[in-house]
């Protein structure tokens, strides 16, 4: 996949097929548009997703909470084969664009045969531009337009608002079926305080970016991949009150029976299910014990879900 932010400067020589959105969180929804955009390929067209660094409605990166930041978007988007993703700087100049001017410049940079676009996206100045736009303009520009209809679970639209209320709420296995996968915190492993492995519990940490919408702060059943690898874990979301309650959140994570050294290597950590909220220990002692019934409690659930 070739990852493009310098959207003025791409000319494009084949013929694609294009996809216009946030996709944040690349959710069931977006899989309706994307099964699309690969059924076009078949016909020799390369698949190209066109998104924002930032949420066109936005003024800053950190004004709203994401359900995947842009770099693990673009890890999504790589799995799934996708020829290009474009994300667009989010500049004045794109700003105040007006939403012809937006089309003529996307079909003639990106050489465009075929348009998927959903019944939500706006685009242009004011957000004037949407779907009916596009076709509109498909016949002065030479593309074709698929309309793609929302995708709807017990009778509401599968939208990213939908999918951050049902995190920010605690609803893991909603939040898990609406995305069509495990909701997840990627990153680098860093050095923590390493009380962990002090009290016999060595853990992994993950500090996600700002903008990275956690779901309540707790202890989670997880898994997690390390050089495609996957492991089984708890993982607790939070500021670590017990130790040091000033801390950034992040994720903090106990692997079982894994006894690598993983410092600076790339992590996924993907939520499961809830186990309880984060609570604040008299001591390291309190910690250690309730450490204890956390891992069991997780060895329970894997032995369970293994039975299944």
């Amino acid at each position: 996949m070739r990852y493009v932010r310098d959207f003025e400067n791409i000319q494009l020589t084949e013929p694609t097929v294009l996809s216009l959105g946030k996709f944040d969180g690349l959710h069931r929804g977006h899989e309706l548009l994307m099964d699309s955009v690969f059924e076009k390929a078949s016909e020799g067209l390369k698949t190209v997703v066109f998104t924002f660094d930032i949420p066109p409605k936005q003024p800053s990166l950190h004004d709203q909470k994401v359900i995947t930041t842009n770099e693990e978007k673009q890890q999504l988007f790589l799995q799934k084969g996708l020829d290009y993703l474009i994300e667009c700087p989010f500049t004045e100049k794109i700003k105040h664009m007006q939403a012809e001017k937006f089309i003529e410049e996307m079909v003639r940079r990106l050489k465009v045969k075929w348009v998927i676009a959903g019944t939500d996206f706006c685009f242009g100045h004011n957000r004037r531009g949407d779907y009916h736009m596009l076709q509109q303009y498909a016949d002065v520009y030479g593309y074709q337009v698929r309309v793609v209809q929302k995708m709807q679970y017990q009778g509401r639209d599968i939208s990213s608002t939908y999918i951050r209320e049902e995190l920010s709420k605690g609803r893991i296995s909603l939040a898990n079926e609406l995305l069509g996968y495990a909701y997840f915190i990627q990153g680098k492993i860093t050095h923590g305080n390493q009380i962990g492995r002090t009290i016999g519990f060595p853990t992994i940490n993950i500090l996600p970016p700002e903008n990275k919408l956690l779901p309540p702060y707790g202890v989670y059943v997880s898994r997690i991949e390390i050089d495609g690898q996957c492991y089984n874990g708890i993982t607790n979301i939070g500021k670590k009150p017990t130790i040091d309650g000033d801390s950034p959140a992040g994720a903090e994570t106990y692997i079982y029976d894994f006894h690598r050294d993983v410092y600076e290597k790339e992590a996924r950590v993907s939520i499961l299910a809830f186990v309880r909220p984060e609570m604040k220990f008299d001591g390291i002692d309190s910690l250690r014990g309730q450490l204890e019934k956390d891992i069991l409690y997780g060895r329970n659930y894997f032995a369970g879900v293994m039975r299944e």
